[in-house]
């Protein structure tokens, strides 16, 4: 991290000062550029190389490189950076995120700090939010940087693994946040080092990173392998959750969206199977199985979370309104919306390998991100990603009229005027962007457009391949585009001809979103680069948003609520109510992926010692003296085990350590039953443990050996990381139960998570070496066998 550019205790415009400064200085560099061959100019790259080897920083060769880069951007794209780009360059280069409105430029900004970077020689990630827009810069900005000399790769699944080696060795590699995480998953289950496709991290530049570190980040990266799932007690299961009422069966969260069953709720499950405890650990399948159905009919919507498409349920993103193409639910709850749908039961996902979208970047030493809209969310940028957000002024001034909210009182009065509201618009020709927060919606209000006879392109999930398309044709005389809020983000709405001189996009939006973030990109889709334009909300009283998180305020408000005629609310206090919950739904999605976060750290912690363990394994890392250490541990533990402190000798269980050391041991040993103390027992295997510890290294130039014992442990590692992974979800749904006796559910989560993988691992340890040893005898036994 530059500490030159971290003062996260001045406000934006002192740091801005600091900018100009060295704007200023790039600027006095342009005309020496602009002399240089094309020769010349790319021969700054290796300049630039030895003086970093030479001992100078990034920020000493700042300037500079951004000049070569502004000057290679000119001849190889006809585009030269502005001023503010420079600035929103430099805060990227530090660390940090450049806030900058949609039609900025965001683009040709990573351009400059991605190059001075790269120039380190460790590998540049840039993260875009979906495979065409990684495309489309790889084939576009690249072009900027293999001029200036450097690799550029690009990340996309479905490559082949040296592909993706080529890819992650490129000086610059683009691809999409996902990939780069689920590359570092599969990197931690390859048998081979050279399988692994991923290098240490270095830098990572995040386009639209509120999208990508935190709208995505409720949902953790999650490797599954396949499972039959039980389809049968799925279809029950289903069946019985239908017939349950909230309330009464099972209580349901709204904000939260927390599901547990009731008293009365248990009751039914445990009648309807003729069991007599729900909660009996050899009904804990069926538990899953049964809050799995409940949560399918309580938590998911049709057309809104997933759609039915070719008997097959397909996951929709809820901020882009687009397909999530080959994701699926893990843990049986996506087997449990198949069963809802009456649809084929498909293979349950068992996790394999997981880690959050936070953990994954945070492994970055250096990350930064731009984005129109982060301010909102500085604070949590902070905390979990120690980025600051910085304000980047726009290079014109802004001529969007944001004009007030209109509330109505009911769903159907708000649908008409924003059909009657658009119609206005297109009369005169004037183009209108209607963004929704879902699928349900969008389609909604294309009903009422229809009613106005009214044509219009409908972009939604479903027609996601003209996305791009559709968005960026937005901008033209007479369009009415109707787009879930995210729908092609990334891509500029230019306006057609004479669409400037009547005001420019008008931007309307039907329902708040749970994020203001998410409703200020809405409206930045109007008034780019100093363009006119006008954006507005319609919304209503039985929105979702007020319904589910301001039940209370909401019944207070309706009893003094006044209406004009068409249904507008007219009480100054809607917007108050409305900022009020809006702040409230934030505060609830942050609670969330901040709980979720503690979640994963204690998996986090358990994922480091697995994934070090795996790495010595794979790189035959002291092999053997590693099996020796697994081989000592294991007897250290049988014997303490066996000899609690507080029992008498009587009470040793002699039998299970004679059982256990001669499964390892060369010969037998008969274990004298009048031995006081535990480490006298440990005395007296001393020389049978150094007798075969000398028979484990006569193994060390033998080849079949060497090479098997790496293939019996991590065969072992990953067995046991995948029950660990499957114990871990099973605790994490039982906790809230335990939280009626007053105890954090937290504090519990954390302690017997701990316990659990602390036996998991010794366990591991133990088998390994119980194995290895085994095979070692076995080839022992046929050499004999072969001598004789």
């Amino acid at each position: 991290m530059l500490s030159f550019f971290k003062r996260s205790n001045q406000t934006s415009e002192r740091q801005l000062r600091k900018y100009r400064k060295v704007v200023q200085h790039i600027n006095n560099l342009e005309s020496k550029y602009e002399g240089f061959t094309d020769e010349e100019l790319a021969n700054m790259t290796t300049v630039f190389k030895e003086q970093l080897q030479n001992g100078e920083t990034v920020h000493d060769i700042l300037p500079e490189a951004f000049a070569v880069v502004r000057e290679a951007s000119k001849r190889i794209l006809d585009m030269r950076h502005f001023d503010v780009q420079l600035i929103g360059g430099m805060v990227l280069a530090e660390g940090n995120i450049a806030e900058m409105p949609t039609g900025e430029g965001k683009t040709l900004v990573a351009s400059l700090p991605s190059y001075l970077r790269a120039l380190e020689g460790k590998g540049v990630h840039v993260i875009t939010v979906n495979d065409y827009l990684a495309k489309r810069d790889y084939d576009q900005i690249g072009q900027i940087h293999r001029f200036l000399g450097l690799t550029v790769g690009l990340n996309v699944p479905m490559m082949q693994g040296p592909e993706k080696q080529d890819a992650y060795m490129s000086d610059i590699t683009y691809g999409v946040g996902t990939e780069f995480g689920f590359d570092y998953l599969r990197d931690n289950m390859v048998r081979h080092t050279a399988d692994k496709v991923q290098r240490p991290y270095h830098f990572a530049i995040i386009d639209e990173v509120d999208s990508v570190l935190i709208d995505e980040a409720k949902t953790p990266l999650i490797v599954a392998g396949k499972m039959q799932a039980d389809a049968d007690l799925h279809f029950i299961a289903a069946r019985l959750a239908k017939r349950f009422k909230k309330g009464v069966d099972f209580e349901f969260d709204d904000e939260t969206k927390a599901t547990s069953l009731t008293e009365e709720g248990i009751e039914k499950v445990e009648k309807a199977f003729g069991i007599d405890n729900l909660y009996d650990l050899e009904h804990q399948t069926l538990y899953h199985y049964m809050i799995q159905a409940v949560r399918a009919y309580v938590i998911f919507k049709r057309d809104v979370d997933y759609i039915v498409k070719d008997e097959k349920v397909e996951l929709v993103d809820m901020f882009t309104g687009r397909i999530m193409e080959g994701r699926t639910l893990s843990d049986g709850l996506h087997q449990a919306i198949e069963a809802k749908e009456g649809l084929p039961i498909t293979d349950e996902n068992k996790a394999q390998a997981q880690i959050t979208i936070q953990n994954y970047f945070r492994m970055y030493p250096t990350l930064s991100g731009m984005t129109g809209t982060a301010k909102t969310q500085e604070k949590e940028f902070r905390e979990v990603y120690n980025m600051e957000v910085i304000q980047i002024p726009t290079n014109r001034p802004r001529a969007r009229i944001d004009s007030p909210d209109m509330v109505y009182q009911t769903i159907e009065q708000k649908y008409e005027a924003v059909a009657k509201e658009v119609a206005k618009r297109h009369e005169k020709g004037q183009p209108v962007l209607v963004g929704t927060t879902s699928i349900l919606q969008s389609e909604k209000v294309a009903d009422y457009l229809d009613r106005f006879k009214l044509d219009y392109n409908l972009l939604n999930a479903k027609s996601v391949e003209q996305e791009v398309d559709l968005i960026s044709q937005a901008g033209q005389y007479g369009h009415i585009t109707v787009a879930t809020n995210m729908a092609g983000r990334g891509t500029d709405i230019v306006l057609g001809d004479g669409v400037e001189e009547i005001g420019g996009l008008f931007v309307l939006g039907t329902e708040k979103h749970e994020s203001r973030r998410i409703d200020n990109q809405l409206r930045g889709r109007s008034g780019r680069q100093g363009d006119h334009g006008e954006s507005q909300f319609f919304l209503s009283l039985e929105d979702e948003m007020f319904t589910r998180f301001a039940k209370d305020d909401l019944e207070k408000f309706n009893k003094k609520v006044k209406t004009g005629e068409n249904g507008l609310v007219q009480n100054p206090e809607v917007n108050e109510l409305t900022e009020r919950t809006q702040r409230i739904v934030e505060g609830a999605h942050f609670s969330m992926r901040e709980y979720n976060l503690k979640l994963d750290d204690v998996i986090n912690d358990q994922r480091g010692v697995l994934y070090s363990l795996r790495d010595k394994v794979l790189e035959q890392e002291d092999l053997f003296s590693q099996l020796k250490t697994m081989v000592s541990e294991a007897v250290e533990f049988v014997v303490y085990d066996s000899c609690p402190e507080n029992e008498t000798v009587d009470n040793y269980d002699f039998d299970r350590i004679e059982r256990t050391m001669n499964s390892l041991l060369l010969k037998p040993l008969t274990l004298p039953r009048n031995v006081e103390k535990p480490s006298d027992i440990l005395k007296l295997y001393k020389e049978p443990i150094d007798e075969l510890f000398a028979y484990v290294d006569s193994f060390a130039d033998n080849e079949e050996v060497v090479n098997l014992i790496p293939q019996v442990m991590l065969s072992h590692i990953d067995s046991m990381w995948v029950k660990h992974l499957e114990v871990m979800t099973r605790l994490k749904e039982g906790i809230g139960l335990r939280s009626y006796g007053q105890e954090d559910p937290m504090r519990i989560y954390q302690r017997e998570g701990l316990q659990l993988f602390a036996t998991h691992y010794q366990k591991l340890r133990r088998s390994i070496a119980s194995e290895v040893i085994g095979f070692m005898k076995l080839i022992s036994q046929q050499q004999e066998a072969d001598e004789s």
